[in-house]
């Protein structure tokens, strides 16, 4: 038997135990990848001079840029008749989603309001999943859930702890903290409808369908509330960013759907946090935010978290 007969074997047992790899690691990747483009096209947000408008236009540009692929997979692929009702239900959620998110800034800091809004999703979403897609979650998820939410609030609350218990019943009265619970429940709603949509419609037109009636949805709050003129003013300004922030948004959920058609709800959405992590990183490096001890300590539980979580 010659050295190359001995080889080869080797080799092939090598290549599939790398798809193998890829394959069981491919939704963690996704998810990763998804919160790093999200983490880049909210660094661009955060500089907009109008941030609801700023969310808007990229729905809009979104849904010109990638037209001709949505309509390259409407006439190639077209959709299954119930795609077409979750595709019309993500719409409603998502401008639903805005709308509460907006309205939460409206009436509380941002740093109160945030946790509360990606916090309730991740502990919402296993509950849903496993009662309405049959999901099943171990303890060691439910260990990793915890630490990720536990995260989060350390991220933003750590500071902030003495000035909520100082008068809890003010501070749950707000109606700032009011509508982040709602926007968290909308962020559950959609991570467990999406889910579902996505095994009927293929995630790239399932994302351009999305933008498109986001887009729609949103235009007579946007244009009543703001108008014309603040909407040509925030397109003179940042233009290239929105369009460079709609390309990284369309990345970033679509991965994101890619990996719940081949992973399960209740671990993908948990493991979406990590964004924060890479917002953390980005705000030090290219805004040059301060990296408080909260923000160190809650990105250390955060990537705890989600490691616990993907290995579980």
């Amino acid at each position: 038997m010659s050295y190359a007969d001995i080889l080869r074997p080797c080799q092939v047992a090598f290549v599939l135990a790398t798809i193998f790899w890829l394959m069981t690691w491919l939704p963690f990747l996704l998810v990763l990848l998804s919160g790093l483009a999200h983490a880049s096209w909210n660094i661009l947000l955060k500089r907009s001079s109008n941030q609801e408008i700023f969310v808007w236009l990229l729905q809009v540009s979104m849904t010109i840029l990638a037209a001709p692929l949505g309509i390259i997979l409407i006439v190639a692929q077209g959709i299954e008749y119930p795609g077409w009702w979750f595709v019309l239900g993500t719409s409603i959620i998502h401008v639903l989603y805005f709308l509460f998110l907006s309205r939460s800034y409206m009436h509380a800091d941002l740093s109160l309001v945030y946790p509360l809004a990606r916090g309730i999703a991740p502990l919402l979403v296993p509950i849903l999943g496993v009662a309405f897609l049959n999901e099943e979650v171990t303890m060691i998820t439910v260990l990793g859930i915890m630490t990720i939410v536990g995260g989060i609030f350390i991220v933003y609350w750590l500071g902030r702890v003495s000035y909520i218990a100082s008068d809890p019943v003010a501070f749950f009265k707000n109606r700032g903290i009011h509508y982040a619970m709602l926007t968290g429940c909308a962020i559950a709603g959609y991570s467990v409808w999406d889910k579902l949509g996505v095994q009927y419609v293929n995630p790239l037109l399932y994302m351009y369908l999305l933008a498109l009636g986001t887009a729609i949805g949103l235009t007579p709050y946007m244009l009543f509330k703001h108008g014309l003129v603040s909407v040509r003013k925030e397109l003179k300004i940042n233009l290239l960013e929105i369009i460079i922030a709609s390309g990284l948004t369309f990345a970033a959920y679509t991965t994101v759907l890619s990996a719940l058609q081949i992973s399960q709800a209740s671990y993908v959405s948990p493991i979406r946090e990590i964004g924060i992590v890479f917002s953390v990183i980005l705000g030090a490096t290219l805004l040059k935010e301060p990296l408080s001890r909260g923000r160190i300590a809650g990105s250390i539980f955060i990537v705890a978290g989600v490691f616990t979580v993907g290995i579980s």
